[in-house]
């Protein structure tokens, strides 16, 4: 079977594809580059391409004979979608729109989208569960909600089948040291922390220290992207063999500051992080959980690399090994 991966050349997506490769599944990595890295291409084919452009995505639909469609391909930084909510609206619907109108030509009906648990907006309970309220209150939150309502639509009038799976932070880096984070500009907690040790940053800074938790900072879920990947796999898996549309979290039901990561940091590094304090950035929130219950549930899912050591152990050695090869 064919999967096509859209923005496969990036974070989860290239540690999504080197999953469903060991899996057995054929991949066609489609990627514009834009944020995507080569140096991320773990195998399959590449079909360079953008999905502003239904030619191109009907072209890699069509002469690669695929069978199902792995999402990706999106903006994420919060704090542009602020700045600049146009480019986010503009990118990540329109993107959307073009690939699933492109997967209905062609007869494609199963889809695997990566949602964010931003649709939840600021949460009631943590962790959240699936059946929490739908408010997004930032520009890229809001994309994803419009994209899982556009699904919603489709799989009613169409016959789409989907999975749209709602997590945070993912984190680490591929156990086997094949794969890590390179994105640019850097906007993740871990990585950093990890650059700013390595001399790839200036300073690090973290942003409020008033928040009502127990250290006055922001806590958070990580999840190791190899985890993550897995899920999308499962996902794949229980589409193809009963091809029900679901919302599936992906959390751990834990939670870390960013004091405590710093902390943890500390410790595997050896290092000490000196920061800076900055004021709260728009839109942060004292405390984001996703829940994992379902995901056990329902994909069998279980957290194998999650742990906040293995995630910061795999994302140091990672990012040492990147350092030395510049």
């Amino acid at each position: 079977m064919k999967i096509l991966v859209a923005g496969g050349a990036g974070y989860i997506g290239s540690h999504t594809t080197k999953e469903l490769i060991k899996e057995g599944f054929e991949v066609v990595v489609f990627d514009n580059f834009s944020t995507g890295k080569k140096e991320l291409l773990v195998g399959g084919e590449l079909f360079e391409g953008d999905l502003m452009h239904k030619e191109s995505i009907k072209k890699a639909l069509w002469s690669k004979n695929i069978e199902a469609v792995l999402h990706f391909a999106s903006l994420i930084q919060v704090g542009e979608s602020y700045a600049d909510p146009r480019k986010y609206y503009t990118h990540n619907l329109i993107t959307s729109l073009n690939l699933l109108d492109v997967m209905l030509e062609a007869g494609v009906k199963y889809f695997v989208f990566s949602s964010s648990a931003a649709v939840y907006g600021e949460p009631l309970q943590n962790p959240i569960p699936e059946s929490h309220p739908l408010n997004p209150f930032n520009p890229y939150g809001q994309t994803k909600f419009f994209v899982e309502k556009v699904i919603q639509d489709y799989e009613r009038a169409y016959g789409l089948k989907f999975i749209s799976l709602r997590y945070f932070n993912a984190a680490g880096a591929d156990p086997e040291g094949h794969l890590g984070e390179l994105h640019d500009p850097e906007t993740h907690l871990i990585p950093n922390i990890l650059l700013f040790l390595l001399g790839k940053k200036r300073k690090f800074e973290i942003f409020g220290k008033d928040f009502p938790t127990k250290d006055g900072t922001a806590v958070r879920d990580y999840i190791h992207v190899t985890d993550l990947a897995k899920a999308h796999v499962l996902s794949l898996k229980k589409l193809l063999k009963s091809p029900q549309s679901e919302f599936i979290n992906l959390g751990t039901n834990k939670g870390y500051s960013v004091l405590e990561i710093i902390n943890k940091t500390e410790e595997i590094t050896g290092e000490k992080v000196l920061y800076t304090e900055s004021p709260r950035r728009e839109g942060d929130v004292p405390v984001l959980l996703a829940s994992k219950e379902k995901a056990e549930k329902i994909l069998g899912w279980k957290l194998y690399h999650s742990n906040i050591e293995t995630i910061i152990e795999t994302a140091w050695n990672w990012h040492r090994k990147c350092a030395k090869s510049m």
